[in-house]
C-alpha cells in the first residue's frame, strides 16, 4: 500500500513513517507543506494519505483544503486527517466530500498504534474512520436520535454499511439484494430521519454520522 505523509512536524512526520515501513507499508513521500503534498500525490500517486489539518503558513485549514483539492483531483484516494483537537468545522468541511475513503481521528490515537493501523487499513480498503470523540463534538447539543429507532432491521444494515463507505452496488451485493432495493431502503432512512434534499447537506453522510453516534451512545 502506497502512502504519502504531509505533517509539518518533522518529528511526527519521521516517526509516521518508520512506523508505518514498520508495518510494511510503502511510505513514498513526505511532505511538510500543502504545496509538497500536493505535489507528491501528482508524482506518486498513493493509494492513501494522512493528512494534518494544521499546516503553514497559517496553521489554520490548509491541510484540510489540500485534503479536499488531492480528493478532487485522484478520485479514489483514501485520506486520515490527523488533528490535535475534534475541529468542527474542518470535520463537516471534509465530511461534506463524502465519507467513503475517508478517516478522521485525533493525533492522540497515533500513539494506540493498533487502532491507528485498523484506522488505516478501513479508509484504504474503502471504509469510514471517524474518531469517537469527533463524533461526540458534532452532536454534543443533541440528545439522543429516537428516529433511529424507527429504522427497520433490513434499513439498520443498510445504515450501518453506508458508514463502512459502502455505495449502493456494493451494499446490494454484501446483502444480496437489488441495488433498486438498497435505493428503496436509503431514501425510506432518509425519510425516517427527515433528511429532506437540500443544497447545503449531504444526507448520506448526515446519515451515517447520526448511525455513528448512536453507536457511541449505545456502547
Amino acid at each position: 500500500m502506497r502512502v504519502v505523509i504531509a505533517e509539518d512536524d518533522p518529528l511526527l512526520r519521521e516517526g509516521l513513517a518508520l512506523l508505518l515501513r514498520a508495518e510494511s507499508f510503502d511510505v513514498v513521500a513526505t511532505a511538510g507543506t500543502p504545496e509538497e503534498f500536493l505535489a507528491a500525490v501528482e508524482t506518486h500517486g498513493p493509494d492513501v494519505a494522512i493528512v494534518d489539518v494544521r499546516m503553514p503558513p497559517t496553521h489554520t485549514d490548509e491541510g484540510i483544503k489540500a485534503a479536499v483539492r488531492a480528493r478532487r483531483s485522484r478520485p479514489g484516494l483514501a485520506v486520515l486527517v490527523l488533528s490535535a483537537y475534534v475541529e468542527q468545522a474542518f470535520a463537516t468541511e471534509l465530511l461534506a466530500e463524502g465519507s467513503a475513503r475517508l478517516g478522521y481521528l485525533l493525533k492522540e490515537r497515533v500513539g494506540r498504534v493498533q487502532e491507528f493501523l485498523t484506522a488505516l487499513h478501513r479508509v484504504a480498503d474503502g471504509g469510514t474512520a471517524i474518531d469517537p470523540e469527533v463524533v461526540t463534538q458534532l452532536f454534543a447539543r443533541t440528545r439522543p436520535d429516537a428516529h433511529l429507532d424507527r429504522l427497520s432491521p433490513r434499513e439498520r444494515d443498510v445504515l450501518a454499511l453506508m458508514a463502512e463507505g459502502l455505495g449502493n452496488a456494493a451494499i446490494a451485493e454484501r446483502l444480496r439484494i437489488t441495488e433498486g432495493a438498497v435505493h428503496k431502503h436509503i431514501r425510506s432512512i432518509f425519510a425516517k430521519l427527515g433528511l429532506a434534499p437540500t443544497d447545503r447537506t449531504d444526507r448520506r453522510v448526515a446519515a451515517v454520522l447520526r448511525y455513528l453516534d448512536d453507536a457511541r451512545r449505545r456502547a
